[in-house]
């Protein structure tokens, strides 16, 4: 069974306070997350990760509410660890980063450094990553705005 990793960046961040480092997510970012749940409808995650921010949490939350899933927090300073790949293998699984760990996180699935850093503005990146039990590897993105 193929593993499926989704990876999309967590929704608009609230930007009126430039010095809070872990922002809640604004108005257009809480319906941009109620979007990926829409997104994501047909879609049966085995697991749904986040970061352990308050906008990465929020956009998982809502996602994963939708589904009846909890959501797990993943250490985003320690990514693609042996223990995430073990517990993923032959599943299907959401990870909600940012513009630079979603990027280093693919790149390190791959095994190829074939994206850099999201742009800051950019918040309906989708990533898909599918690993065959083969081992092959391929990555699509698309742009749901």
């Amino acid at each position: 069974m193929s593993t499926i990793y989704y990876f999309i960046r967590h929704a608009e961040k609230d930007e009126s306070n430039p010095k809070n480092r872990d922002p809640h997510l604004s108005e257009p970012g809480r319906k941009r997350a109620e979007k990926w749940a829409e997104v994501f409808r047909e879609v049966e995650f085995d697991f749904i990760f986040s970061s352990d921010f308050h906008r990465t949490r929020e956009t998982a939350t809502t996602i994963a509410g939708s589904k009846d899933k909890q959501v797990e927090i993943y250490d985003h300073g320690n990514l693609n660890d042996e223990g995430f790949q073990k517990k993923t293998k032959g599943k299907t699984v959401l990870v909600v980063g940012h513009t630079n760990t979603n990027p280093q996180f693919i790149n390190l699935l791959l095994e190829e450094k074939k994206f850099g850093d999201i742009d800051e503005k950019e918040s309906g990146s989708l990533f898909i990553v599918t690993i065959s039990p083969g081992g092959s590897k391929t990555c699509q993105l698309l742009y749901i705005n």
